[in-house]
C-alpha cells in the first residue's frame, strides 16, 4: 500500500524544537540530518563558523522526544581535512545511513575548498559510533563534471532499495539549481554511476519553485520514492514534495507547497526553507528543516534548524 499525498500534506513545527540547533550570530546551525537506530535518534548536523568555513557535530535524542536533544562532547565531530583535498575548508551537509551489505555507517557528505565547486564525499564508521567518522577517501565520490553542477554535486541524501544505493543530489550552476539522481552498489557506497537522464527534475511546473530546485531529500515508501526539497520563485524558498517509482517521472502532492516559511515577522524562520529532511519515529513522520530569518547579506542571514511533525494519516 503506497502512502498517499495527504500524508505529507501539512507540517507543523514543534514548539520546543523551534529551533532545534542554534548558534550564536553569525555562525549557523544548518544541515541537519537524522537517522534512528533502536530508541535513539541520531542527528548529524553543521555548523558554519566564521569565515564560512563548516565543521560537523553529533547530537542525540530519545525516540520517545526527538526535540531532548543531547549534545556530544566530542562536538565537533568531524572538521575540514588538515592537507590539501577537495573538502580542506568545509565539511557540510551529512546524510548518514546504515549500509545492509556489511552493516555498516556510512554518510556522504559535502565537501568544498574555500572556493566552489561543492563535491560529494564519503566517511565510514568503522566501529558503529555514530560520533566517530574517517574518510573512505581523500577524493570525491560524486565530483563536478557537467555545465549544470559546474559549481557543485553535492547535498546528498540516500535511500537504499535492495542492493542499490539510490542518492539524489544538488546540480549548482550559474543557472537555477536543478535535481540530479545516481546510484552505486551497496557493495561498494564509493563506486558511484550518475544517471544519463541528469537533471532529472528541474521542477514542477507551477511558479512556487519555477526559478530553482535544491536540497532534495529522499525517503523510499512501499510504492514510490518520495522526495521533499526546496523551491524557490525566485524571491522565497519553500518546501515541496513529488513521488517517483523510476526517478523519470515525478507526481507533485497537489498541497505543494507543504511547508511554507513562518507567517510571523520576528520567526526565526520566517524568510526560507531548505533541507527538508523527512524521516519516521514511532510511527509519526517528522521534518528536519532549515529556517532562514534575514533577506540581506550585509544585515546578516542567519539560518537555524527546526523540527516539524506530518498532521496526516
Amino acid at each position: 500500500m503506497s502512502i498517499p499525498f495527504e500524508t505529507f500534506a501539512t507540517f507543523t513545527r514543534v514548539l520546543d524544537a523551534s529551533p532545534l540547533f542554534a548558534c550564536e550570530k553569525p555562525e549557523w546551525a544548518a544541515a541537519a540530518h537524522a537517522i534512528v537506530v533502536n530508541d535513539t535518534v541520531h542527528y548529524i548536523w553543521s555548523r558554519r563558523r566564521v569565515g564560512n568555513s563548516w565543521v560537523l557535530l553529533h547530537s542525540t535524542a530519545p525516540a520517545s522526544d526527538p526535540a531532548a536533544v543531547t549534545h556530544d562532547p566530542r562536538n565537533p565531530v568531524l572538521l575540514p581535512a588538515e592537507y590539501e583535498a577537495f573538502d580542506d575548508h568545509t565539511v557540510e551537509y551529512p546524510f548518514p545511513f546504515l549500509n545492509p551489505a556489511d552493516q555498516r555507517y556510512y554518510m556522504y557528505y559535502l565537501g568544498k575548498r574555500e572556493k566552489p565547486p561543492k563535491q560529494t564525499g564519503l566517511l565510514v564508521s568503522e566501529d558503529g559510533d555514530l560520533g566517530n567518522w574517517t574518510r573512505v577517501s581523500t577524493t570525491p565520490v560524486i565530483a563536478v563534471e557537467t555545465d549544470f553542477e559546474e559549481r557543485g554535486s553535492s547535498h546528498p541524501s540516500v535511500a537504499i532499495d535492495g542492493d542499490t544505493i539510490h542518492i539524489i543530489y544538488t546540480g549548482e550552476s550559474r543557472g537555477p539549481d536543478v535535481l540530479c539522481h545516481a546510484t552505486a552498489p551497496t557493495s561498494d557506497p564509493a563506486r558511484v554511476t550518475k544517471d544519463s537522464a541528469n537533471p532529472v527534475f528541474t521542477g514542477s511546473g507551477e511558479v512556487w519553485d519555477s526559478q530553482g530546485v535544491r536540497e532534495t531529500e529522499i525517503v523510499r515508501g512501499p510504492e514510490y520514492f518520495h522526495i521533499f526539497y526546496g523551491g524557490t520563485d525566485g524571491t522565497t524558498w519553500r518546501i515541496g514534495h513529488v513521488r517517483t517509482k523510476d526517478f523519470r517521472t515525478f507526481e507533485p502532492n497537489p498541497a505543494n507547497p507543504v511547508f511554507t516559511p513562518s507567517e510571523d515577522p520576528d520567526a526565526w524562520d520566517c524568510d526560507g526553507l531548505l533541507t527538508s529532511q523527512v524521516f519516521n519515529v514511532n510511527g509519526s513522520w517528522y521534518m528536519l528543516y532549515a529556517g532562514l530569518k534575514g533577506r540581506n547579506w550585509q544585515e546578516g542571514l542567519i539560518w537555524q534548524s527546526g523540527l516539524a511533525i506530518a498532521q496526516g494519516d
